[in-house]
């Protein structure tokens, strides 16, 4: 997929569900399970990047905790300012991988976005440069391990069928999709069967409306490209020798929540 079809993917999916209200409950528990175990509260009054703020409901929730704010992403800035509507938070158009800003932030997070870069690696290591020495990194990244039937299955579907069909089209399968998924889920997966594919991630499932699971789907098969990113990959990103106050955790089984504090 081109990059102009790819923003546009992204683009599509922003815009469909930047004004919808009835999961912005479900997004601040997630944020802060994917923050763990850093707490909203130690954002208060710090300078905060957001890399990849999408529609900007991160920086929304940090509103009443942060002095400043800034939000990078491809191509919603528009969608996510509209969103945000405050002074203390300024939104930039442009790629985390290759973006140089002149200022340094006490906190830079990225939630979710690493893994649908072209190189995540050097993606971290460009938005590591926006990191003031004491100033804490925090990401949240689809993990290699755990997620073996997305990397053979369905990987290939939205490679080869999910990414060439109508945007439209494909938020009617996402929700048929997310629906026939509880019928498992409130069933079977109700069981103490642990071997069971995704079951620490299907809890997460039953916690949530049913429309943040149909956007969660979409976000899966919208996706123009994505890395299962390994354990080692995440320490090595947060290397002794860059880093203190460490913590690497696995999350759902099916992710990786990383901080730690730049020496």
């Amino acid at each position: 997929m081109s990059k102009t079809a790819a923003k546009e993917n992204w683009y599509f999916q922003r815009a469909t569900f930047s004004q919808d209200k009835n999961y912005i409950k479900d997004d601040i528990f997630l944020f802060q399970d994917w923050i763990y175990p850093v707490k909203i509260e130690e954002f208060k009054d710090k300078t905060a990047l957001d890399c990849g703020c999408g529609r900007g409901q991160h920086l929304k929730f940090l509103l009443p905790y942060i002095k400043r704010g800034v939000g990078i992403d491809l191509n919603t800035a528009k969608i996510a300012r509209e969103y945000i509507k405050s002074g203390k938070v300024e939104i930039i158009e442009g790629d985390i991988a290759s973006v140089l800003l002149r200022e340094k932030f006490d906190i830079v997070y990225s939630i979710g976005v690493l893994q649908h870069t072209d190189n995540p690696t050097a993606s971290f290591n460009n938005i590591k440069k926006h990191l003031k020495k004491g100033g804490r990194m925090i990401v949240w990244v689809y993990s290699w391990e755990g997620n073996f039937l997305n990397r053979i299955i369905l990987e290939p579907l939205i490679r080869y069928f999910f990414s060439k069909i109508n945007r439209k089209i494909l938020l009617t399968l996402s929700m048929c999709m997310a629906l026939i998924l509880y019928i498992p889920i409130f069933s079977i997966y109700f069981l103490p069967l642990k071997f069971l594919p995704f079951y620490e991630y299907f809890k997460n499932f039953r916690r949530i409306s049913l429309q943040k699971n149909f956007q969660n789907v979409f976000d899966k098969l919208n996706a123009p490209q994505t890395h299962f990113i390994k354990k080692e990959t995440v320490e090595k990103w947060f290397n002794k020798d860059e880093f203190d106050s460490v913590c690497i955790s696995r999350y759902a089984g099916v992710s990786w929540r990383g901080t730690g504090v730049l020496k």
